[in-house]
């Protein structure tokens, strides 16, 4: 059920930001604001090179480091009032709208399985691993 960063996991369905645009006004504009106003709760476009400040603004365009980690949140927890309540498709959309908005994709580029885990998130190189990669001598054998 999890989706890794790989993209391990990620269902069928796709979408784009076109499609997302009018999902995202439904559903998650009254929180979440647009790109031009803030909403109530967490601000999710702008803060680009603000991480590292003293006026850091965590976004999907500026914090997230892999765009399934966007995805894979949105499915689970959006919206707050009724998660996983939409269709495959629909997060798709929703997460093509927030990366576009972002400045990292283009409007109608097709987010899937088999193209979200490609696309190049500002951060991605912002965090550091829990699970570096084990040397092999300290490998079991099976």
């Amino acid at each position: 059920f999890s989706v890794f960063p790989d993209g391990e996991n990620l269902p069928g369905g796709q979408g784009t930001a076109v499609i997302g645009a009018p999902l995202f006004e439904e559903q998650c504009e009254l929180c979440h604001g647009t790109p031009e106003e803030k909403g109530l709760n967490d601000v999710l476009f702008g803060g680009h090179g603000t991480i590292g400040t003293d006026g850091a603004l965590a976004t999907v365009g500026s914090y997230w480091p892999y765009a399934t980690t966007v995805f894979n949140y949105v499915r689970r927890a959006m919206p707050y009032t009724a998660p996983m309540s939409m269709t495959n498709s629909e997060y798709y959309s929703i997460t093509a709208y927030l990366l576009h908005k972002n400045g990292i994709i283009g409007e109608e580029e097709v987010m899937n399985k088999d193209t979200l885990y490609k696309v190049e998130m500002p951060n991605k190189d912002g965090f550091v691993s829990a699970y570096p990669e084990i040397p092999e001598k300290y490998r079991t054998k099976p």
